[in-house]
Order: C-alpha cells, then structure tokens, then sequence
C-alpha cells in the first residue's frame, strides 16, 4: 500500500469553512446571457461566397 499524502493547512480553506458554518452556503451564481454577442453570432453565422461578393447587389 502506498502512503497517504498529508493535507496541508490552509488558511483560505479554514476560514471559508468557518464562514459557510454561520452564516450558510451562498447561491448559486446564475450567468446572464450576452445579448450583443448571440446577435453578433447570428449575423455572421453564414458568410457571403465569393461569387456573392464579386455581383453587385441589384
């Protein structure tokens, strides 16, 4: 068997312990969609070919 690694202390761990024992978890962090990036997204989903490049819009 091998040897079990030590765990070091951790102030960071120890006090976010202690923090999450009175007062609670936090909720979960809920990510906003982007607006201006889906729409950025859409507009260039299909570029122009070549041959729609090179014929002038009528």
């Amino acid at each position: 068997m091998t040897k079990a690694k030590k765990k070091t202390f951790s102030k960071v761990t120890a006090v976010k312990a202690a923090a999450r024992a009175t007062v609670g978890e936090p909720p979960p962090a809920k990510v906003l969609p982007d607006t201006k990036k889906e729409q950025k997204r859409r507009k260039e989903k299909h570029k122009a070919t070549l041959g729609e490049l090179l014929v002038p819009d009528e």
